[in-house]
């Protein structure tokens, strides 16, 4: 994708958030992302086959990027510059969280956020299944696919009470009580 094709691009998704911060997902229409991204309707097409699929391609850049980086401590560009990567997965994903690049906290915690978290929930399946599989939980009765399911849902839930509660723990505090509270079961 050449320069021009990725500023429109850019345009396209930043028009769409701005409009998500304003109104939920449901009353946007194409014509105002075409209108705040100042581009046409044949090349919002040319990028993107339909709103929802500007949607899909929204979520999985910014989950993508939040969950891949988790997966690969090596990429951390800027948040550990003093310091060592933290050893959890989850104190990873929170520290990412709390950049809050994109907006992401504001899109889980909106008026369109049942879209989001459950893009986020999915992003975070493929992670978690690599915290559950084959570990051996001390719940070995249990269904890992049912450990699996329970750490994304409390995961997903502690995340929203942190934002409602306009977010006063560090991620090393929420990672030591979410650890806490999930130990048993792991």
């Amino acid at each position: 994708m050449d320069r021009r094709q990725q500023k429109t691009r850019a345009a396209i998704l930043g028009a769409f958030c701005a409009l998500l911060t304003e109104k939920s997902y449901h009353r946007i229409t194409v014509q105002e992302i075409i209108d705040r991204a100042n581009v046409g309707r044949a090349t919002f097409y040319a990028h993107f086959e339909t709103k929802d699929g500007l949607l899909k391609e929204l979520c999985e850049e910014l989950f993508g990027h939040i969950v891949e980086s988790a997966k690969d401590a090596v990429h951390t560009p800027g948040l550990y510059s003093n310091a060592s990567a933290p050893q959890s997965v989850f104190c990873h994903l929170l520290q990412h969280l709390q950049k809050n690049d994109g907006n992401i906290l504001g899109l889980l915690s909106g008026e369109s956020s049942e879209i989001f978290l459950r893009y986020f929930r999915e992003s975070l399946r493929g992670l978690v299944h690599g915290q559950v599989t084959g570990k051996g939980h001390k719940a070995a009765c249990l269904p890992e696919d049912f450990v699996e399911n329970h750490v994304i849902g409390s995961f997903v839930e502690m995340v929203l009470w942190w934002i409602k509660g306009g977010r006063k723990y560090s991620p090393e505090e929420l990672d030591r009580c979410f650890l806490a509270v999930i130990a048993p079961v792991l």
